[in-house]
Parts: structure tokens; sequence; C-alpha cells
């Protein structure tokens, strides 16, 4: 059985070559993460660090977040981080995270809002045999006592804000409400927030129980799509840049090296650990 992941589907949804690459060849990258990323992979670590802080009984100061930040950051930094951007630098990036931080503490500070777990682990299933599901983490789960409600707190670091249909369509956290419903027992609604901490906004969303078994028998019909897939295209876009495999795509000239996955033991067990928190390893039962 595999236990799908939205970046599962998404990544196939934008690139089924890139999908292969990935989850059936396991072909390790020549470019392991960009600036984006290693952006988003810091704040999420500090705001983590935040919260459990605050649950443990002490509220870190607006300067304690920020040297939280500069550790996260430093301690994962490598050179060879790709940026994309060319007017941009890493202390570009950095200092975006600063803001972040700062925007973020400052309007939401002292942090007591029902927080009762951070980076949840999800099992959801689809179908009543159990034979498709899906695995996700969320970053922050509240329960909001005066509506009787969960509320799903997701953070994004990307420049871009959604226009609303996107944000009404949205797929992750959509499944997400899906695995808190069943978690707890309950058909109350599950309030979707997501926190694009580049504009400082804070946008909300919910679905009805009819909206969310639609999205479940969509979300089997993708799947059952990539499991009988036979071809995988290269679909060429503008995130072309940001693909770690673009040197070993046709469209731009290049071609997978061969045995790649056999190469370097330790950087796969990296990869494979890696697919498993998304639910993407074959788990045989």
């Amino acid at each position: 059985m595999v236990i799908y992941s939205h970046s599962r589907l998404s990544t196939f949804e934008q690139c089924p070559l890139k999908f292969k690459y990935r989850y059936l060849d396991k072909i390790v990258p020549e470019m392991e993460t960009t600036v984006e990323a290693h952006l988003g992979s810091a704040v999420h670590d500090v705001l983590e660090w935040v919260y459990n802080t605050v649950l443990s009984g002490k509220l870190p100061s607006i300067d304690d977040t920020i040297g939280k930040y500069t550790e996260c950051w430093e301690k994962e930094w490598k050179e060879e981080i790709k940026i994309v951007k060319k007017n941009m630098t890493a202390a570009d990036y950095f200092n975006k995270g600063v803001k972040f931080l700062i925007d973020y503490y400052i309007k939401h500070q002292p942090f007591i809002d029902g927080t009762i777990e951070l980076e949840k682990r999800l099992i959801i299933n689809l179908d009543s045999e159990s034979r498709y599901k899906m695995q996700g983490f969320v970053d922050r789960l509240v329960y909001n006592k005066e509506t009787g409600e969960y509320e799903i707190h997701d953070y994004k670091t990307a420049n871009m804000l959604p226009k609303r249909e996107k944000i009404e369509t949205d797929r992750q956290l959509a499944l997400y409400s899906i695995g808190i419903k069943s978690h707890f027992n309950t058909n109350a609604n599950v309030t979707l927030v997501w926190h694009y901490l580049a504009h400082n906004l804070k946008i909300v969303s919910k679905r009805t129980n009819e909206q969310l078994e639609e999205l479940k028998q969509k979300t089997i019909e993708l799947i059952k799509v990539i499991e009988t897939a036979i071809d995988f295209p290269p679909c060429k876009s503008t995130l072309c840049g940001w693909c770690e495999y673009k040197s070993m795509c046709p469209v731009w000239g290049g071609k997978p090296r061969e045995k790649q996955v056999n190469l370097l033991e330790a950087t796969n067990k990296k990869i494979e650990n890696e697919l498993k928190k998304e639910g993407g390893l074959n788990i045989v039962e």
C-alpha cells in the first residue's frame, strides 16, 4: 500500500516526470533545496518553537524569537542552496524571515489562542475499505472553545497571495480537515486558516461535509490515474527554475544519471526519511 501526501499528488499534477524521478526512481537530485524552501523551513521551525515554549508556560521575547531564527537559519544553511532570483542574496532572504516573524509576533502575542498540538500527524482514509490513504502534518491545531470547532493553521512564506477561488478549492487543508473530523469523531465544521506571512494576512475558509465527500472522490480518481500511469512526460513551466531535477530533464537538454540512487547511500537514507514523512514510501501490510 502507498500512503499518499498532498505534495506527492501535487508533484504529479505539476510535472509527471518530476514525480517519476522523485517518488518512483528515487533519484538523488543535484540541488537538494532552494533558498525559498530553506526560508520556509526555518520560519516554520521557529513558530513551532514559539508555541511549544508558550505551551510550557513561558512567553519568549521577540529578541529570543529572532535569535532562534538565526540559529535555525545558520544550522541548516549550505553554500550549495540555490538562489534562482539573480537580484536576491541569501541575506535578503534571511531578512525577509526576520520581518515575517516580527510582524507575526506583534500581531499574535501572547499566543494564547487554544493551540493544542503542533506538527500533528494525520492519516486520512478516503474510502470505507481504507484502500486509499493520505498522510499530512498540521502546522498548528487549535481548539476554539467559543465556537466548539477545531482550526487548522498553516504558514505560507511565498510572496504570491492566492485568489479567493484558489483558497476555496485548496486540497491540502481540506483533506486535513477530514482527518481531524475522523480523529476527534466530530461532525462540527473545521476552520481552515492560512497565515500568509509576506502579507501579514490571515485567510479563513471552511468546507461542508458534501464538499469533503466530493474531494475524497476526486482525490481517489487522481490516485488511480497515478497508479495506472505508464508515461511520465515532462511539463515545462515557470516552476522549472526551482526544480531540483532541471539538469536531468530532457526539456532542458539533460538526462538522469544512471543508477544514481545507488551512488550515495547516506543521501538516499535522507530522502527516504523525507518521503516517509510525506507518506511517499511503499508500506507493505
